[in-house]
């Protein structure tokens, strides 16, 4: 098992939070949040306090780019204008992005925290969802196979990004939970099809709303909450009292 991660174990120009485990619970796992397009890091920081996942060391990272002078970060190598609908496309490369997430996994948490891959799992919303699917695709690409398998990408309304590849002979194991909107969604029946070509377990669950936004009920958090039960492991076995969902 890893110990809880310190802000000394990272590069100086990468901006993150770190939550510790609720109730001085060991840090077993390790949960990546990655936000969205135009966002920061604080927010996902407030929402890993809220979510109060048992053994689970929380690191909200801001991303890499400011979004010029319109607020907030974003991930992309590039900003992107979308002419279609005046906006910003969240698909505007993620090689800067991928390589940083790569170095904090495989560096700072597996090499100097002392985790496996399979003990963290990461969460991303909108183009942080992108980038949390493109770092486990490289992460499958790498040569240490044995050690690629993450503990799961949960993306919030968004498909793998447009650089990453149609397919893999040897798909990925990491599995991945995506929710998204009922209709007005980027989740588009092909972007799942590509899902289920690059990694081997994919669960689509849509809301009964259109747009891609977070969940905002019990209904939609459930199977976020399902997906941490069977991925995030436990040194305490099953608490008494608890009820088991599903």
């Amino acid at each position: 098992m890893g110990r809880l991660p310190v802000a000394g174990d990272f590069p100086e120009n990468v901006n993150l939070t770190i939550v510790p485990p609720p109730n001085k619970d060991p840090p077993t796992n390790v949960l990546i949040l990655l936000h969205g397009l135009g966002d920061s890091h604080d927010s996902f920081a407030q929402l890993g306090k809220q979510m109060n996942l048992p053994e689970t060391a929380c690191i909200s990272i801001r991303g890499p780019q400011n979004l010029l002078d319109l607020g907030g970060f974003h991930w992309g190598d590039d900003i992107i204008f979308d002419s279609n609908n005046a906006g910003i496309n969240s698909d505007a490369g993620f090689k800067q992005a991928t390589a940083m997430l790569k170095g904090l996994v495989e560096d700072d948490l597996i090499g100097k925290c002392g985790y496996k891959a399979r003990e963290i799992v990461v969460f991303g919303f909108g183009q942080g969802g992108m980038a949390a699917l493109n770092l486990a695709v490289t992460m499958q690409s790498t040569k240490e196979t044995a050690n690629s398998e993450l503990g799961g990408i949960i993306s919030i309304g968004a498909p793998l990004p447009g650089e990453a590849p149609a397919s893999l002979d040897l798909k990925s194991k990491t599995p991945v939970l995506v929710c998204a909107g009922s209709s007005d969604s980027s989740v588009t029946p092909s972007a799942e099809d590509k899902l289920k070509r690059v990694f081997e377990s994919v669960e689509v669950k849509r809301y009964r709303r259109p747009g891609d936004n977070m969940p905002n009920s019990r209904d939609e958090m459930l199977p976020i909450m399902q997906f941490f039960s069977r991925r995030l492991r436990s040194t305490k076995g099953v608490p008494a009292g608890s009820v088991e969902i599903g």
